[in-house]
């Protein structure tokens, strides 16, 4: 996820208030925050271990995700990429 520089505190601040809610979903094995390089602006991934794809798509379905990824998506400075 890249973000400009102003909007990155922000989203730091996000991930601060649902990294324990997150890691607490059924399933989740833990989740963690890692600063990447970017050519423009400040790139963070997150990285999520799930017992299983159903435990993954639970918390997607959930009302947690529904709440921190429309937050997070509107502070991206260019579309997301997963791995």
């Amino acid at each position: 996820m890249t973000f400009e520089a102003a909007s990155a505190d922000a989203f730091l601040a996000l991930f601060a208030q649902h990294q324990a809610a997150i890691a607490a979903m059924p399933g989740c094995g833990g989740v963690v925050l890692v600063e990447r390089p970017v050519e423009q602006g400040v790139g963070f991934s997150t990285v999520s271990r799930w017992m299983s794809t159903a435990d993954l798509d639970a918390y997607r379905a959930s009302d947690l995700f529904g709440t921190v990824w429309p937050a997070t998506k509107r502070l991206f400075a260019a579309p997301p990429t997963a791995a």
